[in-house]
Order: structure tokens, then C-alpha cells, then sequence
């Protein structure tokens, strides 16, 4: 599979950026990105099975998010093969298995008979790191970037007040193998505050700051659940305010064009990325077609923005 032409100001524009900045995409086998990532239209499952390389040549393109690990466990092998096709300078943000993070099933078709049911492996240390860390950091190696432990909403009988979920949430992340950076996203927006905040730092953990609808602006979560002196920020930019998931998949497909530009946010994110560099930390950003119509054409932009005007 043949990758997109690459033009010499995208290789200069890539050239300014500095090597601790990660940008990337969620995923990768999207059809609609031909002319774009890949030279030909191919089918969304060729992609999924053969596109990675094509994807990691294009020199902006230094990550992606494995999106497919939230709904199953892969083993170490799998992870192996993602990881013998991509450069050196490549990284992977690694999806936990939502088991780790729902605290009861949706009812779902999609679960089966545990559909409503209280699920025992939330937060649970000893099935995260059997089913997802020892795999990926086996498989993956120094190509592993950040694990990253979204909690999906959910009510707040089942998660509890902030001090109680914090305080379950620092003994899961101390119980895990030390090594990985782990990060945790939240969809339940009162969950984010101090208590939270000090859960991550006793246990070496970031949060991943996410422009979802659901939470409250970049800004604010990164003065609320700062990552320290020495972890990474990790940023997910997922979907615009104003739509879902399903709304905005029907309105951007097939991803092949930037249809809502959402420049205070690529701002807010640049912004961090820049911070974030100065104080000599990697940054990691994922990027999501939802977002503003086509994912890697908002890396290309926003990899501009950070990277600031080209010298005289």
C-alpha cells in the first residue's frame, strides 16, 4: 500500500517540530483519507490490516491511538505486529479494555447477559495488568506511549462521590506494574477536581486533557488536574461542542475534509503542546475525524500551529 505524496513544505513543516511532540490520529482505516495518508482509496478492511506503515511514513503522523483495545483485549503479538511496521520515532496510545473502567454493563445488546449487571473487574489492578499492560508492553516495547483508562459516563451511584472514586481509582493505579505512563480520561465532569487531582499525582498518573462536550474546557482541566514537572500531557481532541458522536459521524464522513474548523481549540491545544515542550516533557495528542471533519488534516494544521511561523 502506497502512502500519500508527502510535499516538501509538509517534510520542512515536520522538521520543526520538536521530537517529544507525539501527534497522531484515533485509528487509522479510513478510506475517505486517500490523497491524504494513503495514494489509493482502499477498503476501510484492507486499511485496518495493511494501512499502518502507509500511515506511519507520513513524517506529522508520529502516533496513533488503538482504539480496538477499549472493546476486546489483544495479545502480544498483535501489538508486536503493529510495532514491527512503524518507524523508531513512532508511538502508540493504548486504549484500556473498558471492563477496567465500567462500573456496572450498560444495558446493551452488545454484553449479553451481563447487560445492567455491576461488573467485578472495574478497577481492578491484577485483570488490567494481565489483560491489558502485559501485552502491550510486551508487544510494543519502547514504541508504547501512554495506556490510557477512559471512563465512559456513567451515573453517579455507580462511581460515587468524587473522594470515594478518587480514593478507588489511586489504589487501582498504585496497584499497576510501574513503567507505562498511565492516563485516565473522564466523561463525568464533576468527577474532576481536587480530590482526583491528588489521586493521579500520589500515583504518577496524568489526566488526559480531552475537548469532548462532556467536560469542561482544556484550560480549565489542565489547571484543575495538572500533570507536574516531569509527566507527559496527554490530549485527546475528540468531538465538537454542540454534537454527538453519531450526528457528527453523519455530518463529516467521509472524513476527507475539514467541515467545522475549531480554531480556539487547536489554539488551546497548541498552546499546551508548546508549554509542555519549554518545560522539557513529551506531549502526546490523538486526534479524532469527530473532531472537526478529518482528523489528520487537523495534525497538519495544528502541527503548523505549533511549530509557529517559519524563521526569516
Amino acid at each position: 500500500m502506497t502512502p500519500a505524496r508527502v510535499s516538501p513544505e509538509t517534510s520542512a513543516l515536520a522538521a520543526r517540530i520538536p521530537p517529544g511532540v507525539w501527534l497522531g490520529t484515533s485509528s487509522w482505516s479510513f478510506p475517505g483519507w486517500a490523497g491524504i495518508v494513503y495514494g489509493t482509496r482502499e477498503t476501510e478492511a484492507r486499511l485496518a490490516r495493511d494501512g499502518l506503515a502507509a500511515y506511519a511514513s507520513h513524517p506529522l503522523l508520529r502516533a496513533v491511538g488503538i482504539d480496538r483495545t477499549f472493546y476486546a483485549p489483544i495479545d502480544a503479538a498483535t501489538f508486536a505486529g503493529y510495532a514491527a511496521v512503524v518507524p523508531e520515532r513512532f508511538r502508540f496510545l493504548v486504549k484500556a479494555h473498558e471492563v477496567c473502567t465500567l462500573a456496572r454493563f450498560p444495558r446493551h445488546a452488545r454484553y449479553g447477559v451481563s447487560a445492567g449487571e455491576a461488573n467485578a473487574l472495574f478497577l481492578d489492578a491484577a485483570y488490567a495488568t494481565d489483560a491489558v499492560i502485559g501485552p502491550c508492553v510486551e508487544g510494543l516495547g519502547a514504541k508504547a506511549g501512554p495506556i490510557l483508562f477512559q471512563l465512559p459516563p456513567q451515573a453517579r451511584a455507580q462511581l460515587g462521590d468524587p473522594s470515594v472514586f478518587a480514593a478507588r481509582l489511586h489504589a487501582f493505579l498504585t496497584a499497576l506494574p510501574r513503567g507505562p505512563v498511565y492516563a485516565v480520561e473522564l466523561r463525568n465532569a464533576y468527577l474532576l477536581g481536587r480530590e482526583y487531582a491528588q489521586a493521579l499525582a500520589a500515583a504518577g498518573a496524568v489526566h488526559c486533557s480531552n475537548a469532548h462536550p462532556a467536560m469542561p474546557e482544556l484550560a480549565a482541566q489542565r489547571a484543575t488536574a495538572p500533570n507536574g514537572a516531569t509527566r507527559p500531557l496527554v490530549v485527546r481532541w475528540m468531538l465538537r461542542r454542540g454534537l454527538e458522536y453519531e450526528g457528527a459521524r453523519d455530518r463529516y464522513r467521509p472524513f476527507d475534509r475539514i467541515v467545522d474548523e475549531d480554531v480556539p481549540v487547536r489554539s488551546a491545544i497548541a498552546t499546551l503542546c508548546q508549554e509542555t515542550v519549554r518545560s522539557g516533557r513529551e506531549a502526546y495528542v490523538v486526534i479524532n475525524n469527530k473532531a472537526e471533519g478529518s482528523a489528520p488534516l487537523s495534525a497538519f494544521r495544528l502541527a503548523a500551529e505549533i511549530a509557529g511561523p517559519e524563521p526569516a
